[in-house]
């Protein structure tokens, strides 16, 4: 594909589209094309603002008549590879959101975030499965997999779309389900947005209101003895847990509370689905291993589940990495701790480790592209991408990835995956699947235009 687009017929685009056109150079340009992620700068020729499934088959159609590819962005919590040349689509002003608490759905557009759906949910006694923060959008989340709050309970994201409209790179619009277009809604629901861009979806709700949840802190100095509990904990945790633990570096930040400032504290992360009771007695034995710093955890309203994680509400530059543990062994915990542990001197917000299993271990219904469904543990690292760190950063991470050894399993979920090489996303698929995200791509984008990274055939 060419990357240079011709600057009279890229006006013409202005005509064609309802919500904004912007070009290099044009006030609101920076601005329009900025996400969450401020370490991943877009350069695109073309960046237009959609509001509306027609604006985006404008902008595909332009696209395809000029040769050149498109990249999509809604929040851009997910972003890791700058769009250059083509065509950017920002799709936050398609707000569309509607619960039918009959039906146990939300129909949301491609720019709603979590945040929206679970207030408006909320009446209803209904909640999305939603990740650690409810600022991300929940169209990428969702094609990305989506594990979340309440994973171990119901699964992936994904396994809860019911539909989906999606606009292909010959600018047709699709509206895809399990009967209507199979292929493409089986690859798309984990495969990312490699085949087209999705502009609305129609996801299930689950019947939660509140949760026995929150976060404890716990010092840093005990990481050694919080993590080895950890392992040997989430063995006898039921289905209606989901629990992860965070190796967490705080900044010297005035917004941190004082007895966590600056300091490296262990950040077990805890929901439970049942009652406050058994959530306590299932909790015991990790509030016993170390008094905490803070202990957070107590029943939540949903709408406050943000209280669990405590991610980052303001954009920053920011890297990330991880992957899939097939088990966690002592040796791993204690090879994770030497390079990570609080004696380490590395520049690493958080090293996490998530717990799978459960739902997320069996098959979806109907089935999807979501990978690692054998996997035990997801292994995540986050890190500010300050000047200066732009190699330190990447070596550290890929030091804690080189300490899962040989209980790393294949490949890793797209969302915490980060900007790896499209050989490592696809390994994450048996061969049989691998082959067919590569027939799916090449009946609905063989030329390309959508650059997700994930689907082309290795």
């Amino acid at each position: 594909m060419s990357a240079t687009v011709p600057p009279l017929t890229s006006h013409r685009l202005i005509g064609q589209v309802a919500g904004p056109v912007y070009f290099p150079g044009d006030a609101g340009f920076d601005a329009e094309i900025a996400g969450f992620n401020r370490s991943v700068v877009h350069r695109p020729a073309v960046v237009v603002g959609a509001t509306s499934t027609a604006d985006v088959v404008a902008a595909v159609r332009w696209a395809a008549d000029h040769g050149v590819s498109v990249a999509v962005q809604a929040t851009g919590h997910g972003a890791v590879t700058p769009a250059v040349d083509g065509v950017l689509i920002t799709t936050r002003r398609m707000a569309e959101l509607a619960v039918d608490p009959v039906r146990r759905t939300a129909r949301v557009g491609a720019g709603v975030t979590f945040r929206q759906v679970i207030e408006a949910a909320a009446p209803y006694g209904l909640a999305p499965l939603c990740g650690s923060s409810s600022g991300v959008g929940v169209v990428g989340y969702t094609l990305g997999g989506g594990l979340g709050l309440l994973a171990r309970r119901h699964g992936y994201a994904a396994d809860h779309v019911r539909g989906l409209r999606i606009v292909t790179a010959d600018a047709r619009v699709l509206d895809v389900d399990a009967l209507r277009e199979p292929e493409l809604f089986w690859a798309v629901r984990g495969g990312h947005g490699n085949f087209g861009v999705v502009t609305s979806m129609e996801i299930e709700l689950v019947p939660v209101s509140t949760v026995y949840a929150g976060g404890i802190y716990f010092p840093g100095a005990a990481a050694a003895d919080l993590l080895h509990a950890f392992r040997a904990w989430t063995r006898e945790l039921p289905d209606e847990t989901t629990a992860s633990i965070a190796i967490r570096r705080m900044p010297p930040l005035p917004q941190i509370p004082e007895p966590l400032r600056g300091q490296i504290v262990v950040h077990l992360r805890f929901v439970h689905l049942g009652g406050d009771e058994e959530g306590a007695r299932l909790l015991a034995p990790m509030r016993a291993v170390v008094p905490a710093v803070v202990d957070q955890v107590t029943r939540l309203p949903f709408t406050e589940v943000d209280a669990v994680y405590q991610d980052p509400t303001d954009p920053m530059p920011a890297w990330h990495t991880g992957t899939l543990l097939t088990e966690l062994t002592a040796q791993v915990v204690d090879r994770l701790l030497a390079v990570a542990g609080p004696q380490a001197d590395v520049p690493l917000a958080v090293v996490e480790l998530r717990h799978l299993g459960g739902a997320l271990s069996r098959p979806a219904v109907p089935p999807n592209a979501v990978p690692g469904r054998g996997a035990a543990f997801g292994l995540n690292v986050v890190a500010p991408l300050l000047p200066g760190l732009e190699e330190a950063v990447p070596a550290a991470g890929a030091a804690v990835i080189d300490a899962a050894g040989g209980a790393a399993a294949p490949g890793v979920l797209r969302n915490f995956a980060g900007r790896v090489r499209p050989e490592r996303l696809l390994a994450g698929w048996a061969s049989a699947d691998r082959e067919r995200l590569s027939r799916v791509k090449s009946a609905y984008d063989p030329a390309d235009t959508f650059r997700a990274g994930v689907a082309v055939a290795a």
